[in-house]
């Protein structure tokens, strides 16, 4: 469906205010924005389809999200309904429709770690079929740089600006399900882990996309997978090691940002909270402690360890209260869309309430303001 005129004058004005608004402080951009604008921007969310359509247009317009992430596989539909990515024509297409439609321009985000977790493949006509994160652990960092610069260049031209990764588990355990068995993990070595994954950002940061580490505090010990059920990793949780990697590139410089995991770790919180709902772990050991200043994006809210214990709205308001920064709505475990405007209007209630402060709104915004020029996103 084409995008009408309007909107795309709209969007063109309102880029030219913020560009006006650039000289002013950060904390002024995002105050300039409504409550219910901001918390738009605190989402990051997918949806089924090749191109826009009038409900996907209908979506985009009502929850005004900070970004989308795309998807080459349709998990609802079991591959029987198109997802977002057919080809690099289809996907340009696509990307520059929905930055069309944005007030404020999007994060385009997806998952392009390399072996089995890409969302681009050759067989779609990409030309870079980059090598799992256990394959590129055995080489050379120089060598992951190129491989993940030749990757970025690729991202950035079809005009995604932001891939989830590099995961910078420490492969503790071989046989974890979501990690070590899927080769997503650089190296057992934190020494090493630390040395790939700088070298994969690096790279991304100067092709102009933004990356990730995730999965904060550290997954790879886990026995089971949080996309499944809950996860404990209590006992199995190696705290020097596992920490070691964002310790090292947080002292480094690293300010993009970090996505938390839904494991649940009784040592750095003792009431058992997943991680992406403990302020202990987000805002006492990431931020606190380990002095990360940049955005904290949550993995995604729909996954079994966080709805077999709390409602959709109840987990993105304690997220929110614990530090998170964007909360990420996948839409691939659900096909019910509706999820995302009651995500929504539960935090604007949340506020309404007093239980979470619009400063605690805006300080986040600010950082995803922030995040948005600094990649040139926004003037």
């Amino acid at each position: 469906m084409p995008i009408p005129v309007t909107r795309w004058l709209t969007g063109l004005i309102l880029a030219a205010l913020l560009a006006t608004l650039g000289a002013c402080g950060s904390d002024d951009d995002a105050r300039s924005l409504s409550l219910e604008d901001a918390v738009g921007q605190m989402l990051l969310i997918g949806f089924p389809g090749e191109r826009l359509d009038g409900e996907t247009v209908a979506l985009l317009d009502d929850i005004a999200p900070g970004g989308v992430i795309l998807f080459d596989y349709d998990l609802p539909s079991g591959g029987a309904k198109p997802r977002n990515i057919t080809s690099p024509e289809q996907l340009r297409a696509l990307i520059a429709e929905l930055q069309a439609q944005a007030e404020i321009a999007y994060f385009i985000a997806i998952d392009v770690e390399g072996g089995l977790i890409n969302r681009l493949k050759p067989s779609y006509g990409f030309s870079i079929d980059l090598p799992s994160h256990q394959e590129l652990g055995a080489g050379t960092a120089a060598d992951t740089r190129a491989a993940a610069s030749a990757s970025a260049a690729e991202l950035r031209e079809v005009g995604i600006n932001w891939n989830l990764a590099p995961v910078v588990d420490v492969n503790v355990f071989p046989e974890s399900p979501a990690i070590g068995a899927l080769e997503r993990s650089f190296s057992a070595d934190p020494e090493v882990v630390a040395a790939h994954a700088e070298a994969f950002a690096e790279a991304h940061g100067a092709a102009g996309v933004i990356s990730v580490l995730k999965h904060f505090p550290g997954h790879g010990s886990a026995a089971g997978d949080t996309h499944l059920g809950v996860t404990d990793v209590t006992s199995s949780f190696e705290r020097e090691d596992e920490l070691a990697p964002y310790q090292r590139l947080i002292e480094d410089g690293y300010e993009d940002a970090v996505m938390t995991a839904h494991i649940v770790n009784r040592d750095l919180d003792p009431s058992g909270r997943p991680a992406t709902l403990s302020t202990e772990i987000v805002t006492g050991l990431l931020r606190e402690e380990l002095g990360f200043e940049g955005v904290i994006l949550s993995d995604d809210m729909q996954m079994g360890a966080i709805v077999e214990q709390y409602s959709l709205e109840r987990a993105a308001i304690e997220a929110i209260k614990a530090g998170v920064d964007v909360i990420l709505i996948a839409n691939q475990l659900s096909d019910d869309r509706t999820e995302v405007y009651r995500v929504k209007q539960a935090i604007l209630d949340a506020v309404a309430a007093g239980e979470i402060s619009e400063d605690r709104i805006y300080e986040s915004v600010e950082r995803i303001l922030e995040l948005k020029r600094r990649y040139d996103l926004i003037d």
